[in-house]
Formats: structure tokens, C-alpha cells, sequence
């Protein structure tokens, strides 16, 4: 089915767009680009014309999103064998709307909502439980998973770089090969009267490293920095989005930036479809410490008090304590933000 074109009457956030094929080809402008957005807005277009890795991924994105209909379009009681019960967090979850339908997401990691990188990969065994619409996708999982984690093991080594760290040090927080979180989501969200106050509540910063995102409508919305106005993130044929999360401002006390963000009903005229998106995680590995490193250009930034202060953690017990909201708020450099200032989108 045709989507609707995304509104050109809505003010729209001033994302970087950055081609894949060149920063895989070494070019140092697009590299410094990169660098720039990580540390200002935190979000970017990574654009994947001209990238074998990135072409296949685009591939991948558009199948998943098919199977992720499928998946959406089971019966109630079936999608819910896989919920919460199963895991407290890699499961099914749901939420109703004011308007009796369902928002839904699945963290993949057996049934549906999230696909757990350990298990695609084989890293734990047995994996979750899972359907068989999952458990048949198995190839097109492992090879979307893979790509993923070429495209973020390029990203943290760029910026170990620019970061001026010695070479692999964020990589080595990142090992595919490891216990992590890493995970696929499935995000379902069904066309909906806007309501302020659910909206207000989903406001949030990711609490990884780094996220790829793909989405066809709209409905994704920033807060730029210093600012109350929340503007529209436009979906962009042919290209994610990138942002960077809490692991990043943690380990680089605040030079890098995980940016507020929220997801609200698609503007007119795409407000009246079921809008779907994909989305990958990448976080430190389980054991690895939540906490500032040394070296660098961090070394030579006077210290942002509030994101060392942060109590130490592994990076399993932040994410699990974030994802479950027994650490709630907006994190910035400057630490929890417990009121985050909120605005009507334009």
C-alpha cells in the first residue's frame, strides 16, 4: 500500500544526512561531519545508496517490516504468550490507548516486540521461546543483525578516533560475540486521536550506545538543545536514523550527546494509517561498568560533574533498571533531567 508523503507545512528537526559509503571509504570530511552531529544533536541520517552493507540492510529493513505485520496481525491471546511473563523485558508488551486500541511493541529476543542479538546469534542457548513466524525468519534476523553491527562497530571506531582514544577502545565495550543487549524491536502504533498527556509521557533517552532506526511514517519528534519546541523527524527513503544514547555521554562525560526524543501520531495526512518501525539497539556488553573513560579528549574537558556522579552500574543493570523505570527521566550531561520542559510540537 502507498504511504501518504510526509508534510512539507511542519517544522522539521536539522538532522545531518551522512553517506554510508563514505565513511566506510575513509573520507575525512564526512568522518568530522560525523563527529560534529555526535556531539551537538546526537541524531543523524546515515544514508545507504552506494554501501553493499547498506543497500542489503534497506533489503532487510523493508522484509522485516513486512514479517513485523504479520506478526502484528496475530490473534491477541497468541501475541500475548510471548509477553512479560517470559521476560521482563525481551517479550511482548502492550499498552491501551485512550481510544481502546492497542500500542504494541516487541523486543525480539523470543516471542515478538524484541529480537535478542544473543539469540540470533547463537550467543545463549536455548534461546527464548519464540514464534514460528520468528524462528522461520532465523536467516534474514542473523543477516540483519549482522549488518547492524558493521555499521555500528564503523560508528564506534570513528569515534574512538575523533575521541582520540586509543584504536578499538570503544569497540571492545561492544563485542558482538558477547552477552549484551543488543536487540531488534518491533513497534506497532495504530492511527490515533493526539492526546497530550501519552505523548508526554513517552519523552525519553535511549539508554544505549547507539540506535538505527527505521520508520515510513512519521511520528518521531526531538527537542532540539536548548530549547522547549518539539519538531518532526522526517522519514527519509533510503536512509536510517542514527542516534547515540547514555552509554555515549557516560563514557565520554557528556562530549557526546543522547538526545531527548518521543514518538507521537503521525502528522496529516498520514495520521489516519498504522504506523510501524524498526528498530535495532546496540548497548555495552553485560559486565562492562557504566562509567567514565580516560584518555583523550575526555581527559582534556573539564569534568562534568553530574554524569561522574552518576552511581556506578554494569551496563545489564542500567539498561534493565532503565527499561523497567526504576531509573526514570531524560539523561543528559548534566545527569537526570526529573522534569523534562515540554512544548506543543509545531
Amino acid at each position: 500500500m502507498a504511504l501518504p508523503p510526509f508534510p512539507s507545512d511542519v517544522k522539521t528537526a536539522p538532522l545531518v544526512s551522512l553517506s554510508l559509503a563514505r565513511l566506510q571509504a575513509g573520507d575525512e570530511a564526512e568522518s568530522a561531519a560525523f563527529f560534529a552531529c555526535s556531539k551537538a544533536l546526537g541524531f543523524f541520517y546515515l544514508e545507504m545508496a552506494g554501501s553493499d552493507v547498506g543497500e542489503a540492510m534497506v533489503r532487510e529493513a523493508d522484509a522485516l517490516n513486512e514479517l513485523q505485520k504479520q506478526w502484528m496481525a496475530l490473534p491477541n491471546e497468541t501475541k500475548e504468550q510471548y509477553g512479560l511473563n517470559m521476560d521482563k523485558f525481551f517479550a511482548y508488551r502492550h499498552y491501551v490507548l485512550p481510544d481502546g486500541q492497542r500500542k504494541e511493541d516487541y523486543n525480539v529476543g523470543g516471542g515478538v516486540g524484541v529480537i535478542r542479538k544473543d539469540d540470533v546469534l547463537g550467543i545463549v542457548t536455548p534461546r527464548l521461546p519464540a514464534h514460528q513466524l520468528i524462528l522461520d525468519a532465523q536467516p534474514l534476523f542473523e543477516s540483519y543483525v549482522r549488518h547492524c553491527r558493521v555499521v555500528i562497530d564503523l560508528l564506534l571506531e570513528l569515534l574512538t578516533h575523533h575521541l582520540k582514544l586509543p584504536a578499538g577502545t570503544l569497540a571492545k565495550l561492544h563485542r558482538a560475540s558477547e552477552r549484551s543487549g543488543d536487540h531488534v524491536r518491533f513497534n506497532h502504533s495504530p492511527p490515533t486521536e493526539w492526546d497530550e498527556e501519552s505523548v508526554r509521557k513517552g519523552e525519553h533517552t535511549d539508554y544505549g550506545s547507539l540506535t538505527i532506526l527505521f520508520n515510513w511514517l512519521g511520528g518521531l519528534q526531538i527537542r532540539p538543545p536548548d530549547s522547549t519546541e518539539w519538531v518532526w523527524v522526517r522519514p527519509v527513503p533510503g536512509s536510517c536514523i542514527v542516534n547515540l544514547g547514555d552509554a555515549m555521554v557516560t563514557f565520554t562525560a557528556g562530549i557526546l550527546r543522547s538526545n531527548i526524543h518521543r514518538v507521537a501520531p503521525a502528522p496529516p495526512p498520514q495520521d489516519t494509517f498504522d504506523r510501524y518501525s524498526l528498530v535495532y539497539f546496540t548497548r555495552p556488553e553485560d559486565d562492562v561498568v557504566m562509567r567514565r573513560l580516560k584518555g583523550g579528549i575526555i581527559d582534556a574537558q573539564e569534568t562534568a560533574p553530574a554524569a561522574v556522579s552518576t552511581p556506578e552500574m554494569t551496563a545489564a543493570e542500567w539498561w534493565l533498571k532503565r527499561g523497567s523505570g526504576v531509573l526514570p527521566g531524560i539523561f543528559t550531561a548534566k545527569g537526570f533531567e526529573t522534569a523534562p520542559v515540554t512544548a506543543t510540537a509545531s
